[in-house]
C-alpha cells in the first residue's frame, strides 16, 4: 500500500467516481476512507464517524463481521472462481441459492438467478418479464410501468424505468416503452394531496388510466420499490403496494418488487413486499445479501414465473442472459455466511427499533430547525430529511448549503448522504441506540451551522 502522501496526491487524478462530476472531484477531492470497524469509518486523517449511510444502503452487518470475512477468505483458497453458465456449478452457489429461496419462500419466491449487483438484478427481471409473456403466447407485452422518484440502477433498462431525470437526460434516448406514474410522495405530488391513503388511490386510478391508454396486452411488468430509497426515502401508504398488486393481477401484468435496498431486514421485515403484505411475481436483490462485502445480486422468481419457464417444451425458455460473475463461488460463500448471520442476529428487529428512534429524533429536529420541510421514515432503518429555504413555497435548499450541512455533520461524528436537497440515512442494521444519538447530535450541529 502506498503511503498517505501518495494517496492524497493522486486522489481523483486517475479515477472517475460514480454519481459525481469529474471536475468537481478534482476541485474538491473526495474523503478518503481508509478503515472501518463496527458501524464507524475512519478517514485518512484519522477522523472517526458513525456511518449513517451504511456504505451505500448495504453494510447491514456493520464492518466487523468476521464470519463473512472468513467465509470469503476460505473460499478464495478452495475455489476462487468457476463459471456457472449452464453445464457447471459450484457447491457454495448451490447452498446460497437454497438459503435465499428459503428466506423468501414466504414472499412466494421459488427460484434464484444470481447476478453481480442490483442493476444487473433489475435488468434480469425486465428481460425475463418480456420472455415470460412470449412463452405464454403474448409477445406484444413489452412495455414497463414504474414510479417517478424510483431508482432501479443505471443499466439502460434500469435507467429507462428510473423515475429521476438526472439518471436519464444525458443518456437519452433510452429503452422505448417505459412509462411513469406519480410517486406516493405526500410532500410533493401533482394532485397536491397530503393524505397518503388518498394519494395511493389517486395513483392507482392513474395506473388504471395508463393501462387503458396503452392497452393491457402491451404491458409486461410494473416495477416499484416498496419504499423509494434514493428518491428520498418516500414511504407510501400501507395500502399502496397492495392496490398496485391488485391492478397488475386484473390486467395480467407482472409485479416486480425492487428489494435492492429494502431486502434483508432494512424495513423491519425481511422484505419490503412482506412489510406491506404483498407477494410480487419477481424480486430484485443485492446490497444486504452480502452486507456489501462482495458484489452479489439476485433476481428471484415466483412459482407463476417459474412454471412457465420450466414447463416450456419449445426451447424458447432457455435463458440467454447472464454474467461472468453470476453465482461466483466467493460471492456465494459471502451470501451463505451473511444470511446465516443476518438471521442469527435478527437484524430486522433492531432495524425496526433503531429506525423508530432515528425517525422520531429527526422529527424533533424539524421542530427546532425551520429549514426542515419534511421528515420521512418510520418503517425500518431508513430516514429522509428534506431541506428547504422557504417552507411555505417548499423551495429546495441550494447545494452549497446542503454541502455545508453535510460537512459539519461529518465533523461532528456522522457521515450522511446527500440526495439533491435531501439528507438520506440508512445505517448498518447493527447500530446501537447511542450511535443513533450521535447521528442526531451531528445533524443538529449541521443544521445549526447554516
Amino acid at each position: 500500500m502506498k503511503d498517505n502522501n501518495f494517496i492524497r496526491e493522486n486522489n481523483a487524478r486517475h479515477m472517475w467516481h460514480p454519481m459525481g462530476h469529474p471536475a468537481d472531484s478534482l476541485a474538491n477531492p473526495p474523503k478518503v476512507i481508509k478503515s472501518a470497524a463496527g458501524v464507524t469509518i475512519t478517514d485518512i486523517d484519522e477522523h472517526v464517524t458513525v456511518d449513517a449511510v451504511g456504505g451505500l444502503w448495504c453494510v447491514n452487518l456493520g464492518y466487523s463481521n468476521d464470519v463473512v470475512k472468513d467465509a470469503i477468505a476460505k473460499q478464495l483458497y478452495d475455489l476462487p472462481y468457476y463459471s456457472a453458465f449452464a453445464g457447471t456449478s459450484n457447491p457454495t452457489a448451490i447452498e446460497a441459492s437454497y438459503m435465499v429461496r428459503e428466506m423468501f419462500a414466504e414472499d412466494g419466491m421459488s427460484r434464484v438467478f444470481f447476478t453481480s449487483g442490483g442493476s444487473d438484478s433489475v435488468e434480469t427481471t425486465l428481460r425475463l418479464a418480456r420472455q415470460y409473456h412470449r412463452l405464454r403466447g403474448e409477445p406484444t407485452r413489452t412495455k414497463f410501468i414504474s414510479l417517478k422518484k424510483g431508482y432501479h440502477g443505471t443499466h439502460f433498462g434500469g435507467a429507462s424505468v428510473n423515475g429521476n431525470n438526472r439518471f436519464r437526460i444525458n443518456y437519452e434516448p433510452l429503452l422505448p416503452g417505459c412509462y411513469h406514474l406519480p410517486s406516493p410522495y405526500p410532500y410533493r405530488n401533482p394532485y397536491n394531496e397530503t393524505d397518503p391513503a388518498q394519494l395511493a388511490q389517486n395513483i392507482a386510478a392513474a395506473f388504471e388510466d395508463e393501462i387503458a391508454f396503452q392497452g393491457a396486452n402491451t404491458i409486461a411488468a410494473f416495477i416499484m420499490e416498496p419504499i423509494q430509497g434514493a428518491g428520498g426515502v418516500i414511504v407510501p401508504d400501507a395500502s399502496f403496494m397492495g392496490l398496485m398488486r391488485d391492478i397488475c393481477d386484473r390486467h395480467g401484468i407482472l409485479m416486480i418488487s425492487d428489494e435492492v435496498i429494502t431486502g434483508f431486514g432494512r424495513t423491519g421485515s425481511w422484505s419490503g413486499a412482506r412489510h406491506w403484505g404483498v407477494k410480487p411475481d419477481m424480486m430484485c436483490m443485492a446490497k444486504g445479501i452480502t452486507s456489501g462485502y462482495f458484489p452479489v445480486g439476485a433476481a428471484l422468481m415466483s412459482d407463476k414465473v417459474t412454471d412457465v419457464f420450466e414447463n416450456d417444451t419449445t426451447g424458447d425458455g432457455a435463458i440467454f442472459h447472464g454474467y461472468t460473475y453470476s453465482a461466483h463461488p466467493v460471492g456465494a460463500a459471502a451470501v451463505v455466511a451473511c444470511l446465516a448471520e443476518t438471521q442469527r442476529l435478527d437484524t430486522k428487529t433492531n432495524a425496526a427499533a433503531r429506525g423508530k428512534q432515528l425517525f422520531e429524533g429527526a422529527q424533533k429536529l424539524a421542530q427546532k430547525h425551520s429549514m426542515i420541510g419534511d421528515v420521512r421514515g418510520g418503517e425500518g432503518l431508513m430516514t429522509g430529511i428534506e431541506i428547504v429555504s422557504d417552507t411555505a413555497a417548499k423551495t429546495p435548499m441550494d447545494m452549497a448549503t446542503m454541502k455545508r450541512i453535510h460537512q459539519v455533520a461529518y465533523e461532528n461524528g456522522a457521515m450522511v448522504r446527500l440526495g439533491a436537497n435531501n439528507i438520506l440515512m440508512s445505517p448498518p442494521l447493527t447500530i446501537t441506540e447511542q450511535e443513533i444519538n450521535t447521528v442526531l447530535s451531528a445533524l443538529d450541529a449541521g443544521f445549526s451551522a447554516v
